[in-house]
């Protein structure tokens, strides 16, 4: 595992959701990345910190909003993927 893919599955890995293989790597690779523990460690404190703020609704137009502009990023990134991973 790279420092990008850690990076990328950092949410998943802390909320479990992370299919088994899958996080034996990010945890051997933990072992051998002192940037990456530091990272884990920052993303922790951080994901702590917010679950203790007070929770606030968000007005529907706004969470629509937010969730068309992450669909798209999503679906911008995934086709940049695909150009990138040669084909099968």
């Amino acid at each position: 595992m790279t420092c990008r893919e850690l990076v990328e599955a950092g949410t998943d890995y802390l909320e479990g959701a992370l299919p088994p293989a899958r996080s034996v790597r990010l945890h051997a690779h933990l072992l051998l990345c002192g940037g990456c523990r530091r990272y884990v460690a920052q993303l922790r404190a951080t994901v702590a910190l917010l679950r203790g703020l007070p929770g606030r609704p968000l007005p529907p137009s706004l969470r629509h909003r937010l969730m068309a502009d992450f669909r798209a990023w999503k679906a911008k990134d995934e086709a940049a993927r695909s150009r990138l991973l040669p084909s099968g």
